[in-house]
């Protein structure tokens, strides 16, 4: 795990993103689909 802290402008950039479906300033949560497709 990371021990990186997210700003509130990196946390607005990321909840953009169309393959995060959470985003908090310590954790992401990827879509499903996205995991699908790269993780496996």
């Amino acid at each position: 795990m990371s021990k990186k802290i997210f700003s509130d402008i990196e946390v607005t950039k990321l909840s953009k993103n169309k393959n995060v479906s959470k985003v908090s300033n310590k954790a992401i949560t990827y879509t499903f689909e996205f995991k699908k497709k790269f993780i496996g």
